[in-house]
């Protein structure tokens, strides 16, 4: 799974299309709260697993994607306005994550 191409729409849309044809709809909000890095998400080292606590801090600045650029072939890293840019979405990852009905349904399905 590859994204062929990707838009940022100026009401705060990424609009990534697939290579299936699927086209995803990500509000940059929900990007950043689903940022895939360790200290958002966690890691899991030695057999322990890492949960970072859910903070609901605003700062000025964390829903604004600053950039969006390609890490290889793998996905793409994104910088935001805080300063935040050790989040890189894999493709896989970031098409898990679609937050279309269709793909909701999927999901539900698979758990």
């Amino acid at each position: 799974m590859r994204a062929t191409r990707i838009k940022r729409e100026p009401t705060g849309i990424l609009v990534v299309t697939w290579d299936d044809g699927h086209i995803s709809y990500y509000p940059l909000a929900y990007l950043r709260e689903e940022c895939p890095c360790a200290n958002c998400k966690g890691e899991s080292l030695f057999g322990q697993t890492y949960r970072p606590p859910k903070l609901q801090l605003y700062t000025p600045g964390m829903n604004e994607l600053d950039t969006l650029a390609p890490m290889g072939h793998y996905g793409v890293i994104a910088s935001w306005k805080d300063g935040h840019d050790t989040g890189i979405y894999s493709w896989d990852y970031l098409r898990s994550i679609c937050p279309c009905e269709e793909c909701s349904k999927v999901r539900a399905t698979m758990t």
